[in-house]
């Protein structure tokens, strides 16, 4: 089992951006991997704009990206690009915070038009940080995610369909880079 962070760069408190991701988060648990997802607009304001990273939960979120095999990064799309948020977050991380690590990313807007931002703006920031591995990032139309009336997400039928192989490709990436999830006799190998 892989430990993914799942972190969601919307600072909105009513995030589709969020919702995809606890949607994604869903399906990595069914591949079996523990998931902890986290929200940048969480962390206190004046402690991440001053990259007091000696704040408690600053330091926090550096040993989660630390611990963690695997980590979803979400965003939604503003001007072409990430949001200043998780723009925020990543300079207060360490420079290789993602070294070793398998990364999905996942962008949300409003026009079709901001899809080649999770390629051309968040793909080579991630890589700068060291990934190991960035999957085939996704980008889904903010009106392809809705609230149902008990408050759950529903992800546009059509949207899902393609989503799902994205993520269940990064569930494979990861079962690779961590050895879990493998057959008995290639587990021995590994171990062995």
């Amino acid at each position: 089992m892989a430990t993914v962070l799942s972190v969601s760069g919307s600072p909105s408190p009513t995030s589709r951006t969020t919702r995809l991701l606890r949607h994604v988060d869903a399906r990595l648990t069914a591949h079996g991997h523990r998931v902890v997802p986290f929200e940048v607009r969480s962390l206190p304001a004046e402690a991440l704009l001053t990259a007091d990273t000696s704040h408690p939960e600053l330091a926090r979120a550096v040993e989660l990206f630390a611990r963690a095999d695997g980590v979803v990064i979400g965003t939604p799309v503003y001007k072409a690009a990430y949001s200043g948020l998780l723009k925020t977050l990543l300079d207060v991380l360490p420079q290789y915070a993602l070294a070793g690590k398998t990364v999905l990313p996942l962008a949300t807007g409003g026009s079709a038009a901001h899809v080649l931002a999770v390629d051309y703006a968040l793909r080579p920031v991630l890589a700068s940080m060291g990934a190991e591995h960035i999957t085939q990032g996704w980008f889904v139309l903010d009106r392809h995610i809705a609230v149902r009336e008990d408050g759950s997400t529903a992800v546009e039928r059509e949207t899902d369909v393609l989503l799902t192989p994205v993520v269940d490709a990064f569930a494979a990436a990861l079962d690779r880079h961590t050895g879990t999830n493998a057959e008995p006799a290639a587990r021995a190998a590994l171990t062995g």
